[in-house]
């Protein structure tokens, strides 16, 4: 005999009810990570070349600048993640500082997603990274 408490045991309607609300804010907070997470990876590659670049600048005699961007990207065209754009000014003799300054974006998954909520979502994740070594001199 069934019990007149509700609900009812295996009683399942809400199933599909429940999935439609969650599924989307589960997917939104995976994207995000995943997002996330290549934003660090490329923050971190466009730092580790800058600080690069701007020690090989500042231990480059002549043309240090050139230097400084050729060593920076040197290090980029190992990072699988993201696009860079390396600047580098100053350095060339004892005691001038020579700065790096490198530019980076990720593509976004979020942009589309989003305006599923209402919202219109960024379409790059971006960031500079600078280093400024002063320049070694004998």
């Amino acid at each position: 005999m069934w019990s007149t408490r509700w609900p009812a045991p295996f009683d399942s309607r809400g199933d599909m009810a429940e999935a439609a609300v969650t599924l989307p804010v589960v997917l939104l907070a995976a994207l995000l990570m995943i997002n996330g997470a290549m934003a660090g990876f490329a923050a971190v590659n466009a730092a580790n070349a800058a600080n690069m670049g701007a020690r090989v600048g500042s231990v480059t005699q002549g043309n240090a600048a050139a230097a400084a961007v050729a060593a920076a990207q040197d290090v980029l065209s190992r990072a699988p993640v993201g696009t860079y754009r390396v600047r580098a000014w100053g350095g060339g003799a004892p005691g001038v500082p020579i700065v790096v300054q490198v530019e980076w974006e990720v593509p976004s998954f979020l942009g589309g997603l989003t305006a599923f909520f209402g919202r219109s979502g960024p379409q790059k994740f971006s960031g500079t990274a600078t280093a400024v070594f002063r320049g070694e001199g004998w």
